[in-house]
């Protein structure tokens, strides 16, 4: 049997889930009436070509010949062309879009036929770039930030004072200005590209607060800890590798997960240089649609299927290193 208190505090806070069910649900309605005020139409069958569409591919004569041979099957023709020297050239094509007979004459760039293909849009390659370029600069960004992080923990003053710098630096000036510098600066200095810019300004933007976190964390863990691994033979860099680390560690990780998500976020700023993630890929989507209220909806949520499964991530993993306490 159940523990019956355990029955009890469940049956407890169903109330409270179903005033949180209401609460969303006015908010919806709200939104509803909000848009009806306001004469919108929504225009969601507009939004799925943004995602995937059917892209259709040109087949054209690559010289003056005729038409050999068209072999149908099912959907599909394959067109058989032979040139002036004999050569041939084999095109498969769709059938509905086959205008040619056999024996007919064909000149250079005349158009055979087209063929169609399933291809993502331009809000699915937003996320995919925004995934990558936030997987690198994150992956960047953490071992930059913790090795700042340990040389503002350093005995060497040099170290010290220039992680102190960087940190400051970064954390005091905007994100929007060190991309401006970084690429239009430093990128042109050393010709690189924009996603490259993109990425070492947001991993270094990261970095700075990684390496606040990282301090903080290894500040946080008693000095007895280093002192009794110094004691047992381990070397000062071995003690925080395998003593004050590995506690530390379980202690940052939720600030570094709200780091991490914000760095996702942050991600909509490369747009500035060009670059073609999420955001940009949004607003361009609005531009040839006029689905603003749609197209921005679906980009929150794309955002949030990025940063809701890293955040359940770190909770289960918090929970667990607890768990091992």
């Amino acid at each position: 049997m159940g523990n019956p208190n355990v029955i009890k505090h469940k049956k407890s806070q169903w109330p409270w889930h179903g005033l949180t069910a209401l609460v969303l649900v006015g908010l919806a309605i709200s939104l509803y009436f909000a848009t009806s005020m306001i004469s919108y139409e929504w225009r969601w069958n507009r939004i799925p070509q943004y995602f995937a569409y059917q892209a259709e591919e040109a087949h054209r004569a690559a010289g003056y010949g005729t038409v050999q041979e068209i072999v149908r099957k099912g959907d599909s023709a394959r067109v058989t062309l032979r040139d002036e020297d004999g050569a041939e050239q084999v095109l498969d094509v769709d059938q509905a879009s086959l205008q040619l007979a056999k024996g007919d004459d064909v000149a250079e760039g005349d158009l055979i036929g087209l063929t169609h293909h399933w291809a993502a849009g331009p809000l699915a390659w937003g996320l995919w770039t925004t995934v990558w370029i936030s997987v690198a600069s994150g992956v960047i960004g953490l071992l930059i930030g913790l090795f700042a992080g340990l040389c503002r923990l350093s005995s060497n003053p040099t170290l010290r004072d220039l992680s102190t710098v960087y940190v400051e630096l970064v954390r005091g000036t905007p994100l929007l200005v060190q991309i401006f510098i970084f690429y239009f600066f430093i990128g042109t200095v050393l010709n690189l590209s924009r996603e490259f810019a993109g990425v070492a300004a947001l991993a270094l933007f990261t970095g700075a607060y990684v390496a606040e976190i990282v301090r903080a964390g290894v500040q946080s863990i008693a000095r007895g800890q280093g002192e009794a691994a110094r004691s047992l033979g381990l070397s000062a860099a071995q003690s925080m590798r395998h003593v004050v680390l590995p506690q530390a560690f379980k202690r940052v990780l939720p600030p570094l997960a709200g780091q991490f998500i914000s760095l996702v976020k942050d991600t909509s700023l490369v747009s500035v240089i060009a670059i073609t993630e999420l955001t940009k890929s949004g607003r361009e989507a609005i531009t040839t649609s006029f689905s603003t209220f749609e197209i921005w909806f679906c980009v929150a949520g794309l955002y949030l299927l990025i940063n809701l499964p890293l955040s359940h991530f770190a909770s289960r993993l918090e929970r667990r290193l607890a768990q091992s306490d």
